[in-house]
């Protein structure tokens, strides 16, 4: 059983060297440990505090491309690696290196593909009261639109079974978070949740810049994975509105025009017309939004194969080096001759 830890960084060199010496070096039921890292466009020393530590796997792009992208980067690395078990946990040591054993344990028990760690967020001190109130919120409206009792949606320290990475799909380019809980529980995957700890923190958040700003934007990843997994039902209950507000003013320009004043009232007869056709279009939409969603369905079904034919196959090329897709994955061994000749 391989265990891969993937940790997103973008210019993390003051940072990154205490989160690496925070994780383990091994675990029950595990039997290789291998650790990688998404540089994310950094413009710091992020990779060589990385090789001088002994990182096996740097997933490297020239330029910052996002959080959500770094992710789906670095699942694709590990699972390219052989991975049967991926954590993700960040670059600032806010997570306990050590919770990573009670982390997998769910995978590793066969009760879950996916596990997120909950987070201590009203005993957090540097979260600031609007935010605890904002991620205990956040958590809620996920729960809702996910069908799953996830408390903690925003926490990034999670782990993932090979299956689940395979079926993860990030279309937003903000963060991943929230979207895979959502695919998750729309596509049936098995997530459970475990309590975790957090360290003090060592830098400022940089995923947002204002709270308000994180709420909108996780506002609007919410709507649009919502969207995407349930079309037809958010279609109608925008369409609903506006059909029985039409009906209504429609209903009362019938009753005027039984009393024979239905003459001076021709403005409700168009209105209510205007109204009643705009929410039919948009039910049709919701109908043709719907059968996207079918194609989708089939299209990461065949996505899901393709990637288990390409993952069984790949290996790393000679030379410790692979690039496609934009992105470069350096292979570093901890033989210092051997990763001399790589660089």
């Amino acid at each position: 059983m391989k265990l891969m830890i993937q940790i997103p960084c973008y210019n993390e060199a003051e940072t990154l060297e205490v989160a690496l010496n925070d994780l383990p070096r091994q675990l029950e039921g595990i039997d290789e440990i291998e650790y990688l890292i998404i540089n994310d466009g950094s413009h710091d020393d992020t990779v060589e505090v990385a090789r001088n530590w002994g990182v096996h796997h740097v997933v490297n792009f020239k330029q910052n491309k996002g959080l959500a992208k770094g992710f789906v980067a670095g699942l694709d690395g590990c699972l390219k690696c052989g991975a049967d078990i991926i954590v993700n946990t960040d670059a600032d040591n806010q997570y306990c290196g050590s919770d990573i054993e009670h982390l997998i344990r769910p995978i590793l028990d066969g009760e879950a593909d996916m596990v997120i760690g909950e987070r201590p967020i009203d005993d957090t001190e540097h979260f600031s009261y609007v935010k605890k109130k904002l991620q205990h919120f956040g958590s809620w409206v996920v729960r809702k639109a996910s069908n799953t009792e996830i408390p903690d949606a925003p926490s990034g320290f999670r782990a993932f079974s090979r299956e689940a990475a395979m079926r993860m799909n990030v279309v937003n380019d903000y963060t991943y978070t929230l979207e895979t809980i959502v695919q998750a529980g729309r596509e049936k995957i098995a997530i459970s949740s475990v309590p975790i700890r957090t360290n003090a923190e060592l830098r400022p958040s940089r995923l947002f810049k204002s709270i308000w700003g994180y709420v909108k934007k996780s506002v609007l990843t919410i709507l649009r994975a919502y969207m995407m997994y349930k079309p037809l039902m958010c279609f109608t209950l925008l369409a609903i509105p506006s059909v029985v507000i039409g009906l209504g003013i429609g209903v009362r320009f019938l009753y005027f025009l039984a009393n024979g004043t239905g003459g001076g009232h021709i403005q409700s007869l168009i209105l209510a017309c205007t109204l009643i056709i705009i929410g039919f279009l948009t039910f049709m939409i919701g109908l043709m939004a719907d059968v996207i969603a079918a194609n989708r369905k089939i299209l990461q079904d065949v996505q899901y194969h393709v990637k288990r034919m390409e993952y069984d196959k790949e290996e790393p090329s000679k030379d410790g080096r692979r690039k496609e897709s934009g992105k470069e994955i350096l292979y570093f061994s901890a033989d210092r001759n051997e990763e001399a000749a790589v660089r």
